[in-house]
């Protein structure tokens, strides 16, 4: 679809964006999604996601992994981008910032499916990883595996 109407309403891509100072004031854009009536996944993988311990203000880091089946609408990845960077200042634990990424991206896409895999480095010793998820998979569309292996350390 080249129908450049549907990104008209766009404000970040293209232009000189500020990161966002907090996740509450990024600005996550969608997009009519070209193939809708399609089923097919995407994925976004976030390596370099961190955040702030809430209580110590130490840094914590994670890869992160989001995927999407999706119905009417696309997340704009620019949008996505900043609004994952808008951690980096924020303090909360691994499960508050992995679910609330995965409920912000439901309430603005309201996709057929969608995951996001936490895979939280070690801090004090204990990788932490959280997954959510909004159902069943659908059926008839290719899902793969996350591709994450469990924190083994050197061992």
């Amino acid at each position: 679809m080249s129908d450049k109407s549907i990104y008209e309403n766009l404000t970040q891509l293209g232009t000189s964006t500020a990161l966002p100072q907090t996740p509450e004031e990024a600005v996550l854009e969608k997009v009519p999604n070209p193939q809708a009536g399609t089923g097919y996944m995407v994925r976004f993988v976030a390596p370099e996601f961190t955040s702030l311990c809430p209580i110590t203000g130490a840094p914590d880091f994670a890869h992160l992994v989001i995927d999407y089946v999706p119905d009417s609408f696309l997340v704009e990845s620019k949008s996505l981008k900043l609004f994952l960077g808008s951690f980096r200042n924020h303090g909360a634990f691994h499960e508050d910032c992995t679910v609330s990424i995965g409920k912000r991206l439901v309430d603005l896409l309201n996709p057929q499916w969608l995951r996001i895999g936490g895979y939280w480095y070690p801090r004090g010793g204990i990788p932490i990883d959280v997954f959510y998820q909004t159902g069943p998979a659908p059926e008839g569309v290719w899902i793969p595996d996350q591709g994450v292996p469990p924190y083994r350390g050197r061992g």
